[in-house]
């Protein structure tokens, strides 16, 4: 009998187990037979008598395995069904290891029962407290999760256990370099996502410390992106160090050189944080944390687990209370793929939250530049050193504008790496650039923002002075759809909030406000994906706006999402509508000339994804 079929309809799995250890287990089943069919038994291990193999109990004697095979503790310094005394009451820990100096002593404690993460984990930290056990793991075979016991209010992640003949600070001090990273990542071996140990810490550690729990995130993982990226120049990445560790030193002592590497980090990647930045996080939140963050390798082929950490964190804060959210990875790839934009075009998001868009154009035109000149990209492509023109692509080419601040500055953080520490992202707000000049005088933003807003300056149509007008190749955005824009100022300046007589509306939705904005940041002949809710394709009042893009544009597609795309911040129904802005020029050639009898009834026709 195969343990797949044991654990079927279980919420328990293989994955944490080698194959060798699978099939030894299966080769001790026997099967009894009982008036409900065949019931599988195996001899236990440790009680070396038959037991009922229940999915639970399968997990048991895989680990169990684990413990005797892989880290060498002998069967004799292990106990399973533990009694732990609660006042009156006694309950059994699944798999205790006893003190190899004090037999009477529990040394590890693993917990198998709760299948949940979260479950086990306060399971774990009741046990530890009545035993004084240092050392607790939880898995349910698939994910799984090593602790130290530091005291009653923390657990602390470690980055495996020690074998029968190590202690625990010998796995804290092993030397860790970026090759070991990525040997070990966390990710990978415990099966979770970065937002998953953002949660845990949230809800362990965080909750109740008293701080911005984004700002104080987005410290850490900006310095751990450093001490990777440090890691990863050169030379480095099999002799240097990882310093973004808890090596055993006091709290203290950590605190003080995670702020030393922030502070590097800082230097290195300027304009994010100030330069009087502090971690504000105590020691021993702090501690709790870098041990949580780790095993986590944070750069990869794509930087999709920062990005996607980073979405978590804002929507958290800040993003959904101004309806806008952020794209879905699938649907940025596919605007990305449609368009296909080139190393030599100009591409900007108007709209660009933590820079989806910008950042999936830069790795799609990587991997141009990369088989042009025949190089292989590995998972660490993001990381690695790559041909000069693909810095000089990140640095003269993408754009980005946003008008949340805490966007702009996780944006900037993934434009800053992509481009050597040089990015053209910008904290503006892209509907009301009448007052750009009064924005831009300042001197704050002028400190961090002047590069990118001088090369954005740059292509503006020749002889003009204002911003009303840009050129672009290509432009990807998915604009806000909540709220109107109410101020007549702003929307004296939009063809789009008239009304039938002329007249100026006292109020116009903002993607509409946007559709016209994004047109004109488009040179003649670019082209366009922006994402719209459904209605401006469908309803009856709105065929003035189709009418106003169809008279500027040749529309390529309109492809419908998903209802659930944007769930659970918003169950709107959305399209993306791709367009070429029309070319007036008699030299155009192919450029997508002006076409007077052209079908605009291509509005209607849809192709639909996400609906897996």
């Amino acid at each position: 009998m195969k343990l797949a079929d044991i654990l079927k309809d279980s919420n328990y799995k293989l994955s944490q187990f080698a194959i060798a250890e699978i099939e030894q287990l299966e080769q001790t089943i026997s099967l009894k037979a009982t008036k409900n069919g065949d019931v599988p038994y195996t001899v236990c291990l440790v009680r070396q008598k038959a037991i009922k193999l229940t999915p639970e109990e399968a997990i048991r004697q895989l680990y169990l395995r684990v413990l005797r095979d892989r880290l060498h503790y002998p069967l004799g310094r292990i106990q399973v069904e533990y009694g732990v005394n609660f006042g009156r009451e006694v309950k059994r820990a699944d798999i205790v290891v006893m003190d190899k100096d004090r037999p009477n002593t529990v040394y590890m404690i693993v917990e198998l029962k709760k299948p949940k993460l979260k479950d086990g984990k306060d399971q774990l930290r009741s046990y530890c407290n009545a035993t004084g056990a240092p050392i607790a793991v939880w898995t349910n075979g698939d994910q799984i999760s090593y602790y130290q016991r530091k005291d009653p209010n923390y657990f602390e992640d470690i980055p495996g256990l020690p074998n029968a003949n190590q202690t625990l600070a010998d796995i804290l001090q092993i030397k860790f370099t970026l090759e070991d990273l990525i040997a070990n990542d966390k990710l990978v071996k415990e099966n979770k996502s970065l937002k998953t140990l953002i949660e845990e810490m949230e809800d362990e550690v965080l909750a109740n410390a008293g701080v911005d729990v984004f700002e104080e995130l987005f410290k850490l993982i900006f310095t751990k992106l450093y001490d990777e990226w440090y890691s990863g120049q050169g030379n480095r990445r099999s002799t240097r160090s990882l310093e973004f560790r808890n090596t055993g030193q006091t709290e203290a002592a950590l605190k003080t050189k995670i702020q030393d590497l922030f502070d590097k980090a800082k230097k290195k990647w300027e304009g994010v944080f100030s330069e009087d930045a502090k971690i504000s996080l105590t020691p021993s939140h702090l501690s709790v944390c870098v041990s949580s963050l780790e095993n986590v390798k944070l750069f990869n082929s794509n930087l999709d687990v920062i990005d996607e950490a980073f979405e978590y964190l804002i929507n958290q804060s800040s993003k959904g209370e101004k309806g806008q959210f952020f794209t879905p990875r699938y649907v940025i790839d596919m605007c990305v793929k449609m368009l296909n934009p080139q190393e030599d075009e100009y591409m900007i998001d108007t709209a660009a939250g933590s820079s989806g868009f910008p950042v999936h154009t830069i790795f799609h035109v990587w991997r141009q530049i990369l088989a042009d000149e025949g190089l292989a990209a590995s998972h660490l492509f993001s990381l690695e050193d790559k041909p000069p023109r693909c810095k000089e692509y990140v640095e003269d080419k993408v754009f980005a504008i946003d008008f949340d601040e805490k966007a702009v500055r996780v944006a900037r953080t993934l434009n800053l790496i992509a481009g050597d520490g040089q990015t053209n992202v910008l904290h503006l707000n892209t509907l009301d650039y009448e007052l750009w000049d009064e924005v831009t005088e300042q001197d704050d933003w002028d400190d961090i923002y002047h590069e990118g807003f001088r090369r954005l300056k740059k292509l503006r149509p020749k002889g003009s002075k204002d911003y009303r007008e840009f050129q672009f190749d290509v432009l990807m955005a998915n604009p806000p759809f909540a709220g109107d824009i109410k101020e007549p100022r702003m929307i004296a300046r939009y063809d789009l909030a008239k009304k039938p007589d002329g007249k100026w509306q006292s109020k116009v939705g903002r993607d509409i406000l946007f559709i016209e904005r994004n047109l004109d940041f488009l040179k003649p002949g670019g082209r366009m994906a922006i994402v719209l809710p459904q209605g401006r394709f469908n309803n009856s009042s709105d065929k003035n706006i189709r009418d106003f893009i169809a008279e500027r544009c040749r529309i390529l597609a309109v492809v419908g999402l998903h209802s659930n795309t944007f769930k659970p911040h918003t169950g709107t129904k959305t399209s993306v509508l791709f367009v070429q802005k029309w070319n007036d020029d008699p030299k155009a050639g192919a450029l997508c000339p002006r076409q007077d009898d052209y079908n605009k009834h291509l509005f209607c026709h849809h192709a639909k994804v996400g609906e897996g």
